[in-house]
């Protein structure tokens, strides 16, 4: 009877064990908003913009969160301290002349000072009337009061309104409802201009794993992007797809130019901060499935509570937390990282020099009315599309290392197409003296920054 009885239990117990891993395999695979959410203390409104009523149910995400204030350290090539770019590397002043960035051109800070950053800027142009007044496009990315003004205004009522008449209504900088639904706390797009992008290519993000969406999110803002027409409509130029000869061929067919390069001619385009772009192109990390919030956002522990640190900066900053949960030589990994933005950084300056010299060459021709004006047209072409090449590494914001091998081709081309701009623009005047090379060391005095 002993031994049946200990059959009996023995049964019993593997069947409680399996309907128990059932359940917790039943609810792993469930979306995260259908999973059990702790009890709240506070009930967080839909698209609620005060990021610290959202604190109070997340003590731990909110007080990290709050540490982007204040987390103002600089690495080797970027971080979160405010510095001047054109202080730093002066050839930009001549690279973005005739456009605002040749005039104020400064490091972003953490995500809390998103407002006092850009209301500070020198870019804007707050003049009532004037044609190039700044709009409101302009707080697209800079706070957590926009997912409910775009549901009550619309995308283009949002945009079509001027930044001033915008700045009453805004209030809060980048906070929770940027990135997360209140209730469930799923990672969401927030912003129409992403989601007419993703649409534009036939994806549905809400079809993405909450793996793809601690990506997804961050092209609510770290994005290539433009404004179109007079309401200065904020896109993204992803109709032909992400990568930069996609971009480049999309600007070319709708005839698209921030501005006229002073001297040149050249109709210019001035790339954003596409770190998605850059980081989705098939890069290592990437392939391999990692998030930008891995790195950037990496889970940490306070206690028992195992929870993703909301203090977004640089992982060079925390490489143990950032990179150790995968790699065991943390040195080396920084090392490598080190090795991979000198290289980037330096083969940058000789674009930068391949494209002081076409500027150079092509003012020197265009000023020349016998020029042969379809080589002077050809050499234009060139020099739109090496600088915003350059550009485009430029001002992503890892010096290379979201995607190494790719970063280094686009500098590699981009230097290419200088060099041959340079060469047409002397052929178009028949002047050999304008392939002369480094026209910017010689340069007494080089440009400084504006004060």
């Amino acid at each position: 009877m002993k031994r049946y009885t200990t059959f009996i239990l023995v049964g019993i117990i593997i069947l409680l064990a399996a309907v128990l891993t059932g359940v917790l395999v039943f609810m792993k695979n469930q979306p995260a908003q259908e999973r059990a959410i702790l009890p709240q203390i506070v009930e967080v409104k839909p698209m609620e913009p005060d990021s610290s009523i959202w604190g109070q149910n997340f003590p731990n995400q909110w007080s990290t969160f709050q540490q982007t204030k204040d987390n103002n350290i600089k690495t080797t090539y970027g971080g979160s301290e405010k510095f001047s770019h054109l202080a730093e590397d002066p050839r930009q002043i001549i690279l973005f002349a005739g456009y605002p960035f040749s005039k104020d051109y400064n490091e972003e800070r953490g995500h809390m000072n998103s407002l006092i950053d850009v209301r500070a800027t020198k870019r804007l142009n707050l003049t009532p009337g004037d044609p190039k007044e700044t709009h409101a496009t302009c707080y697209s990315c800079k706070s957590s009061d926009n997912p409910a003004l775009w549901q009550k205004l619309g995308l283009e009522g949002f945009d079509s309104m001027m930044f001033p008449e915008m700045t009453p209504d805004i209030t809060n900088p980048i906070g929770c409802a940027n990135c997360h639904e209140a209730g469930t706390m799923r990672l969401i797009v927030t912003n129409p201009s992403l989601e007419n992008a993703l649409k534009a290519q036939g994806k549905d993000w809400k079809t993405f794993t909450r793996q793809e969406m601690r990506t997804v999110v961050c092209a609510n803002c770290h994005v290539e992007y433009y404004f179109v027409g007079d309401k200065k409509i904020l896109t993204f130029p992803w109709a032909n797809g992400t990568r930069i000869d996609q971009i480049i061929d999309y600007y070319d067919n709708i005839n698209f130019k921030d501005w006229d390069y002073p001297g040149t001619g050249t109709p210019m385009l001035k790339a954003q901060h596409p770190e998605y772009e850059m980081y989705t192109a098939d890069s290592t990390h990437f392939k391999a499935g990692v998030a930008c919030a891995d790195c950037h956002m990496p889970y940490v522990r306070d206690g028992a509570a195992k929870f993703s640190s909301h203090d977004v900066h640089s992982p060079l900053l925390n490489p143990q937390q950032a990179c150790g949960q995968c790699h065991t030589d943390v040195d080396y990994v920084v090392g490598r990282v080190n090795e991979i933005q000198n290289q980037v950084f330096t083969t940058k300056q000789s674009t930068e020099d391949a494209l002081i010299d076409a500027i150079t060459a092509i003012q020197a021709a265009a000023a020349d009315p016998n020029a042969d004006a379809s080589l002077l047209d050809q050499a234009r072409q060139l020099h739109r599309k090496a600088q915003f090449m350059w550009d485009f590494v430029s001002a992503e914001n890892s010096m290379g290392f979201h995607n190494p091998e790719y970063i280094l081709k686009i500098l590699a081309d981009s230097t290419n197409y200088a060099r041959q701009a340079q060469m047409l623009a002397a052929q178009s005047v028949n002047d050999p003296a304008l392939l002369e090379t480094g026209i910017y060391d010689k340069m007494d005095p080089k440009p400084t920054p504006a004060p």
